[in-house]
């Protein structure tokens, strides 16, 4: 008997001036492609020649030259728009895939783990250290790469569930895609990946890591104002769009209390201004946030109780600073989250 087809892979790049990255990520990607996969680049704007790299390493390439730059997003999902293939796969522009990734990212859809969004383990400093071994969404919204700095002999090898999927290599079932189609075209950049995995889990969905699909990302931690006011903005957003009506309610205080915080921590580190015109930012956009969480709640499946289950309270991550130390914080946040869970449980029951 024949073998069953393996699935296809559509594989999306969006780029913008880096055409000295594509020259090193895309030849050991395109080595990989099998007969039916695709590459699609979505350029936005750039002005040192990438979508010429693009076509000069990889002709088979589609490229989508983008009117202006209008984020990551936008561009992203113009390139989900020509895919063609089984499975769709964001793949960072700095992003160096390593031997066999792209037959390790394909198992998931392969053995029957029923899984609908899913990742691979993303390293970083020339495969040395983790980048991120499946990502951690905290109840308040704040969400970080997990095991972030760590030696890479620390991440499991075995798959499982995650939090959510990184960007880096999002990987989507053709089925989820066409169920929720496109990353939010507001957000211009960061917590895309964040906000597609919690609207996934919503309806149902798992998210998992395919760790023996390893991928070495270029990755700098710093951050300045303007990225602070984007981070700020798109996790208000993803509160707004993905939490649930119970779970909003229950943890207000918490979220107001988180506000207090990061205003301090915003003015101490020097990006407080960025953090009030984040403030402004969500007010302006909250009819359309409102709007699309009407959509994005209408295809819930899931309870609030299992939605929350998949969260933190733990403040766990090494970029977090003090508050990953704070013994007393630990253990009131872990108190909250009991009595929010508690309730939830009640009110499903």
């Amino acid at each position: 008997m024949a073998e069953p087809a393996r699935p296809t892979l559509s594989v999306i790049v969006v780029t913008h001036n880096e055409r000295e990255l594509v020259e090193r990520s895309l030849p050991p990607l395109a080595a990989q492609l099998a007969d039916g996969d695709e590459l699609i680049v979505a350029d936005n704007r750039s002005t040192d020649g990438s979508p010429d790299a693009v076509r000069r390493l990889v002709p088979a390439a589609t490229v989508i030259e983008m009117p202006s730059n209008d984020g990551y997003m936008p561009a992203a999902n113009a390139a989900a728009s020509r895919a063609t293939g089984d499975l769709l796969l964001t793949l960072d522009a700095d992003a160096v895939v390593e031997r066999g990734f792209c037959d390790a990212i394909r198992r998931p859809a392969e053995d029957g783990r029923g899984w609908a969004v899913w990742m691979g383990l993303v390293t970083m400093d020339g495969g040395r250290l983790v980048n991120t071994s499946g990502g951690l969404v905290h109840y308040s919204g704040i969400s970080w790469a997990g095991q972030a700095g760590e030696p890479v002999e620390r991440a499991a090898a075995e798959p499982r569930e995650v939090g959510f999927a990184t960007g880096v290599c999002l990987t989507i079932a053709r089925a989820t895609w066409d169920e929720h189609p496109g990353f939010p075209p507001g957000y211009f950049l960061y917590f895309d990946d964040v906000d597609y995995s919690l609207r996934v889990r919503l309806a149902g969905g798992r998210i998992g890591i395919e760790p023996a699909a390893r991928v070495d990302h270029i990755y700098d931690f710093a951050k300045g104002g303007r990225k602070w006011r984007l981070l700020e903005r798109n996790r208000w957003a993803t509160i707004v769009r993905t939490y649930p009506a119970e779970l909003l309610v229950l943890l207000l205080p918490a979220l107001l209390a988180t506000e207090v915080a990061l205003v301090a921590i915003a003015f101490a580190g020097g990006w407080g201004i960025e953090k009030l015109r984040s403030w402004g930012d969500v007010v302006r956009a909250l009819p359309r946030l409102l709007r699309e969480r009407r959509e994005i709640q209408a295809h819930r499946r899931v309870s609030a109780l299992e939605f929350a289950r998949h969260m933190t309270p733990d403040l766990s991550s090494a970029y977090l600073g003090r508050a990953a130390e704070l013994r007393w914080l630990r253990c009131g946040l872990r108190a909250y989250w009991r009595v929010v869970l508690a309730l939830l449980a009640r009110g499903a029951s």
